[in-house]
């Protein structure tokens, strides 16, 4: 009887190297959950995070995650003493620390010649118990130790804002020539830049008093893209409530909207060619109806901005060039929150609201 070995030794080295790598590839239906589509397909590990590591690592919300040089994974979450938890690319929590950020919402990296810092954004927003409180939100630089290097500047001390106006930040983007920009999503839906000293510079978006097309409905996300080259860089900003993004000069001028029905969208993130996000509600009104409303996926698009997958969500069609809305699909990702994209394609996605529960990982087949 010919075993798989000898089997191998008969073939092509080609064809056995083909042969060998879709047996690796090739997931067990009885086992394994599927999702996505074409070429963005994942098998879903719920256990990224192995049990038991809660104890000295507690959770309330994943935010947001990124991936520093040496392939530690930071995230931001709200809990009331550890905020900031260091993952291994394994899953294994290095360390949990930070007490001074309640609303501890993003989390943006940012390269400086090298040196790697942190851009940690407090949307002012939080609980205590049953209790939910608003204060003033706040964006803080730090080193990947914690030190705090600045803070950004209320927009109304530098007159950006009256007094009436709510400041209740969600996420920073850093330009090549190190601007900061912020999105006020919970706040005032406007984006704040400042330069990389954090002098402010100017605003620009809103909701109120702009045309419907180029409004700002619950700006919760931003990225700058530079797919493009730098000399035509432009900054994404979500539009959450309005299912979409919207793209402008850096200088804050409208360029135009990507749509994505269905889907309330959370920040831009931008790996190779493709934008991720994930999905914190689909208006599904049959999912909307259910206990505990479960929603959320991640939708994947390319650089034309047309949506080429939905890991978690209904497969995406075009009729007449126009997307018809997603919903969710499979109970795989409660209220998707951000996605960090790792080397190798594989995709970590920070849930909120998700029962207290680390990130999972969709690992791409």
């Amino acid at each position: 009887m010919k075993t798989r070995r000898h089997f191998l030794t008969g073939l092509s080295t080609a064809v056995a190297a083909t042969w060998t790598q879709s047996l690796r590839a090739a997931p067990d239906p009885k086992k394994d959950i599927i999702v996505g589509h074409g070429a963005h397909r994942y098998k879903v590990i719920k256990d990224w995070v192995a049990p038991g590591q809660g104890r000295h690592h507690p959770i309330l919300n994943c935010h947001e995650m990124v991936q520093v040089k040496d392939g530690r994974l930071f995230m931001i979450g709200d809990h009331w003493d550890h905020q900031m938890l260091v993952y291994q690319p394994d899953g294994t929590i290095v360390e949990s620390w930070g007490g001074v950020w309640p609303g501890g919402h993003g989390l943006t990296l940012s390269d400086e010649n090298g040196a790697e810092f942190l851009f940690v954004t407090d949307s002012g927003l939080w609980k205590s118990g049953s209790g939910g409180f608003r204060q003033t939100g706040r964006v803080t630089k730090i080193d990947l130790t914690g030190k705090e290097i600045f803070s950004l500047s209320h927009p109304m001390s530098v007159g950006a804002y009256e007094p009436e106006m709510f400041f209740n930040p969600t996420e920073t983007a850093i330009a090549p020539n190190g601007d900061i920009y912020v999105v006020d999503g919970y706040g005032s839906n406007y984006v704040l830049r400042y330069d990389a000293r954090g002098k402010f510079i100017s605003r620009f978006g809103g909701k109120e008093g702009v045309p419907e097309q180029e409004r700002l409905n619950n700006a919760h996300g931003i990225a700058i893209d530079l797919r493009a080259g730098v000399e035509k860089a432009t900054v994404l900003v979500t539009s959450r409530a309005d299912h979409c993004f919207r793209r402008f000069t850096l200088a804050g001028q409208y360029l135009e909207t990507l749509p994505v029905p269905g889907c309330m969208v959370c920040r831009p993130v931008i790996s190779g060619q493709e934008l991720y996000a994930g999905v914190c509600w689909s208006k599904d009104p049959v999912l909307n109806k259910q206990p505990g409303n479960p929603s959320g996926f991640t939708v994947i698009l390319d650089a034309q901005g047309k949506v080429i997958s939905a890991p978690g969500g209904s497969e995406p069609v075009y009729e007449e060039g126009k997307l018809k809305p997603l919903t969710r699909a499979e109970p795989v990702i409660d209220h998707g929150h951000d996605v960090c994209v790792l080397d190798s394609g594989d995709l970590i996605v920070c849930q909120w609201n998700a029962f207290q529960t680390y990130p999972i990982k969709l690992e791409k087949v």
